[in-house]
């Protein structure tokens, strides 16, 4: 009954959060009287801030049209190139001002995670990398947008769809996996490796993941093993209601991992609620347009099968199955250590509070066969959970370091 009262709050909020939009617009706008009344600016805050929290958020656009490239611009066009049920694969293809084709460069398959957001979570990652090399994205779907008719969707068909997609993308291919994504990453590699398929990714790199969630255990962790599988399976597991075309699916509501991530830092964003009001107030409209893009995408949540979100908190962090060397996809058991010709790089924020210190760079034990000179390990001092993939760390320091690693090794 959770989602369907969910979904009651919401029609109740829609009309009012509209009527909020509208008092707004004849507060600030120049051809309205009210625009000019005493505390105009006051009132129009308060209206589009009550705007903000009762609206929809559906989901974002990448929005990137255009990157520079050596000092000129590059248009940019995004297309779907393979669509699956659950996920589509992205193309962000760059075009000459003659409109030719950019020259080739690096293949770069950027797994975004399925954890609650959209992969547009990602868009800085994107922006940062493209002009720099041929870079594709997955698009998770929003589970709730699936027919039942599509079947379930587990933790081992997520690793069978990076393989898939790596295969797509055929030779030569450099993947790159944000957060929770490195687990079936290396689960994929490892069994491309273990088959001796010749389509391998040359290199894989892994930000801020959960491989190892044993080191340094966050909060995050916490919950997870405080919990028994079965209460996670009788209490935030939910169907989707009949005004979806995922009706009856069984999922993981994307407005309950966004309550979660809220409750991490509440301080924080009644801080920030309130900042933009001010920021309305002073008509300080940079800072105030930076809050809604922040909170445009932040607030924009899909739902995840329950299926794959079950697997997930079992195998990953309460049974710990791959560090173990117990993890089996389908029949195949997952063994890092027979990677060989993947070169490995590993990036942790100093500050990160979802995957703790360590976890990630639990990769290098787990693949002992990778030489040596095709590892490399980075901590991102001063950089928190997001800081490792979008801000000006990220454009700075990181991405150059993985645009090196990629051409050394791929």
């Amino acid at each position: 009954m959770l989602y369907q009262f969910h979904e009651f709050q919401k029609s109740l909020l829609h009309p009012i959060s509209s009527m909020a939009e509208v008092g707004a617009s004849l507060y600030t706008n120049p051809f309205s009287p009210l625009a000019y009344a005493p505390f105009a600016r006051r009132i129009a805050a308060g209206y589009e801030l009550l705007h903000r929290l009762g609206k929809p958020y559906e989901k974002p656009e990448f929005g990137i049209t255009e990157v520079e490239v050596d000092g000129q611009p590059v248009s940019v066009l995004q297309r779907s190139v393979l669509n699956k049920p659950f996920c589509s694969l992205l193309h962000f293809k760059k075009v000459n001002a003659n409109g030719k084709e950019h020259p080739p460069q690096p293949k770069l398959l950027v797994v975004a995670p399925l954890s609650g957001h959209f992969a547009t979570l990602l868009r800085d990652t994107v922006k940062a990398l493209i002009p720099h090399h041929e870079v594709y994205i997955t698009d998770w779907q929003d589970a709730k947008m699936v027919p039942l008719s599509e079947g379930v969707f587990h933790l081992h068909d997520y690793v069978h769809y990076i393989i898939q997609f790596v295969h797509f993308l055929g030779e030569n291919v450099n993947v790159m996996s944000v957060c929770q994504p490195t687990v079936p990453v290396m689960a994929a590699v490892s069994l491309m490796s273990s088959r001796g398929d010749p389509l391998v990714p040359k290199t894989m790199t892994m930000m801020g993941g959960p491989i190892d969630t044993r080191r340094s255990p966050t909060t995050v962790n916490a919950l997870a093993v405080t919990k028994p599988y079965s209460w996670f399976e009788n209490n935030v597991i939910f169907t989707v209601p009949h005004n979806y075309p995922g009706f009856l699916r069984r999922v993981y509501p994307g407005f309950l991992q966004h309550a979660g991530f809220v409750a991490m830092n509440p301080d924080r964003h009644v801080n920030s609620h309130y900042d933009f009001y001010e920021h309305l107030i002073k008509g300080d409209g940079e800072s105030a347009e930076a809050h809604r893009r922040f909170y445009d995408e932040y607030n924009a949540v899909l739902d995840m099968p329950a299926e794959y979100y079950l697997d997930t908190i079992r195998i990953v962090f309460q049974e710990h199955a791959l560090p173990l060397g117990n993890w089996y996809v389908k029949d195949e058991r997952v063994a890092p250590e027979d990677i060989r010709k993947t070169a490995l790089f590993t990036i942790e924020g100093e500050l990160d509070d979802i995957s703790g210190s360590g976890q990630t760079q639990a990769a290098h034990d787990l693949c002992s066969n990778i030489p040596t000179q095709m590892k490399k390990h980075l901590i991102a001092e001063g950089a928190g959970h997001y800081g490792i993939f979008s801000g000006r760390r990220w454009r700075e320091m990181i991405r150059p370091q993985i645009t090196e690693f990629i051409r050394k090794h791929g």
